[in-house]
């Protein structure tokens, strides 16, 4: 597949490894652009691109940066996308200043999908970055970390739930976007 990682913290870096592990064609972005990202590109193979190229990425898109940076990407930015959108972030109100409409209820997720004017798959939210880069293991492996998907497209979360399988940890279908508050830190 195709895919474009915005965000290149731990969880967009411990992604971009899985990923092309498994073959598939990753670029990842950030917002201090290509040239911040030649170390990671050189570790995993990805490509470094700027946040716009990785938006334009074929099959999945994840947005993997801090709530209140949402509001800065591009307007429109994935308008023109037919890629899975994944959301992987979390609301902090202290790091990412007071949202009003998360604040007075809606689930962080939908916020999301509908500053980005798409709709958006939850997934990666509630693993830690650590965890998620070193306790992949096959699937049946006793123990197995097993990692919630919230969304209102059931196709988009069975394709979700299948990278989730190959990086290594159990999938499983946790109900609609409107539900995924229950995945959230603090729930």
């Amino acid at each position: 597949m195709e895919i474009g990682i915005i965000g290149s913290g731990n969880i967009g870096g411990a992604l971009a490894r899985h990923l092309t592990t498994l073959g598939h064609r990753v670029s990842v972005a950030n917002s201090r652009g290509p040239a911040s990202l030649r170390q990671l590109a050189a570790e995993t193979g990805a490509s470094a691109v700027t946040v716009e190229q990785a938006a334009r990425a074929k099959d999945v898109v994840i947005v993997t940066i801090p709530q209140k940076a949402v509001t800065q990407l591009p307007s429109e930015i994935l308008a023109e996308s037919s890629a899975i959108v994944v959301d992987t972030g979390n609301y902090y109100p202290s790091r990412d200043g007071r949202i009003e409409e998360i604040e007075g209820g809606m689930a962080e997720s939908e916020w999301v999908a509908t500053v980005l004017g798409r709709p958006v798959v939850k997934a990666f939210n509630n693993i830690v970055a650590p965890s998620l880069a070193s306790h992949a293991v096959p699937a049946g492996t006793p123990g197995r970390i097993c990692l919630s998907v919230v969304g209102d497209d059931e196709k988009a979360k069975g394709v979700l739930m299948a990278l989730i399988d190959a990086i290594g940890f159990d999938g499983i279908d946790a109900g609609s976007l409107a539900d995924s508050w229950r995945q959230q830190p603090g729930t």
